[in-house]
């Protein structure tokens, strides 16, 4: 069986891996997957005959029980809040979902997109009555997945990307690749 090798460097850590082809095709299938449910997710929202309106979640998300209701609470009251999430929500499931159907921006794009998730997940929250694991909390370890397995490397832009003289001279820019 043929092995691929890549690695990664955050900060002063360096690890190298080498990985067969399955494992290697199996990340970017888990990429490309949730790739395509982040960017139709984004897209159904930008492109709905409604403009997306996040104020009825986050006032809901605020009564469910979450340990987050304060900052719903918080962001449901304040209108500038509001109209950062009715923006930052479908372009960061657009962004989140081409970055990783590309594979450009990896890390990026599934720090972002796991810090939606995170969100919805405590928005939702369902812990109290029992459940634990939702689809949101399925995505979030997806994303999450496809971040510590650097599976833009594989067949993905973020390996040509790191390459560029920009990320040469600026190791660090690595974090985001990947």
């Amino acid at each position: 069986m043929s092995q691929i090798r890549f690695g990664s460097r955050i900060d002063d850590s360096e690890i190298n891996l080498r990985t067969d082809t399955i494992r290697s095709l199996f990340a970017v299938i888990l990429r490309l997957l949730i790739g395509y449910v982040f960017f139709i997710a984004g897209w159904e929202k930008l492109t709905a005959a409604d403009p997306f309106d996040a104020g009825g979640y986050l006032s809901g998300a605020a009564s469910a029980g979450s340990p987050a209701a304060g900052v719903f609470d918080w962001m449901s009251a304040t209108p500038l809040a509001v109209e950062f999430v009715n923006v930052a929500i479908p372009w960061g499931e657009l962004l989140v979902g081409l970055g990783l159907l590309v594979g450009a921006f990896t890390r990026l794009a599934a720090a972002w997109g796991a810090f939606m998730m995170g969100m919805v997940y405590l928005g939702n929250w369902t812990v109290s009555s029992g459940v634990v694991v939702t689809r949101e909390f399925e995505y979030l370890i997806v994303v999450l997945s496809v971040a510590a397995f650097s599976a833009g490397r594989v067949f993905g832009a973020d390996a040509y990307l790191e390459r560029l003289d920009v990320v040469q001279r600026h190791p660090w820019l690595r974090s985001v690749l990947g």
